[in-house]
């Protein structure tokens, strides 16, 4: 029986593509990013050659390194700025490993300083990230479905719907859905 290649995604292929240009504008070795990133070389490879998805722990360690939103970093793979996305088009990307849903509802630009998001968290879903992707970046969290535990600087937050939080993030984030129903919500991420 003859085994059928998975083909990789178009938005990873263009993903891939997007951080080996990164890597090798700053002319880093994939064992300098390795180091810098704390991601393996194996991994950070395979994700280049679009034989992983990469996961938002993944995306927002290299974010950080190359001191991009997650936004951004996706905005540059998208084939044409718009001043209006309808529902439709906007970007999605999904974390299947982690449960996490992520919809980039703001037009793309790399210029802009804000964006929104749409986030969704599958019940029990659990997204730790070491470190923002840009420190002091600003995000309002508005939960509009749900219970989400946001831990930012050792302080834990309950939100239920229709609740926001406004912060600063300068270290480890950590974003849970502790409920039985996934979790929906609205960030909103402003640029320093």
């Amino acid at each position: 029986m003859k085994q059928v290649e998975a083909v990789p995604d178009p938005v990873d292929t263009r993903l891939g593509a997007r951080l080996a240009e990164l890597r090798a504008e700053r002319g880093w070795s994939l064992g300098e990013l390795a180091e810098r990133s704390g991601v393996s070389r194996s991994t950070l490879s395979r994700a280049e050659r679009a034989e992983v998805s990469p996961t938002a722990s993944l995306l927002n360690r290299l974010c950080a390194v190359y001191g991009r939103t997650m936004s951004q970093l996706l905005s540059e793979v998208e084939q044409e700025p718009a001043l209006l996305v309808r529902a439709a088009e906007q970007h999605v990307w999904e974390d299947r490993s982690s449960g996490f849903v992520r919809r980039s509802v703001s037009p793309p630009h790399a210029g802009l300083r804000g964006e929104l998001v749409e986030g969704r968290l599958a019940a029990g879903a659990d997204i730790a990230y070491d470190r923002p992707p840009v420190p002091g970046l600003e995000q309002h969290i508005w939960v509009l479905e749900g219970v989400l535990q946001v831990t930012a600087q050792d302080i834990e937050h309950r939100l239920d719907a229709g609740d926001c939080l406004r912060l600063r993030v300068w270290g480890p984030t950590r974003f849970r859905c502790t409920g039985a129903e996934e979790v929906r919500y609205v960030l909103a991420v402003v640029l320093p």
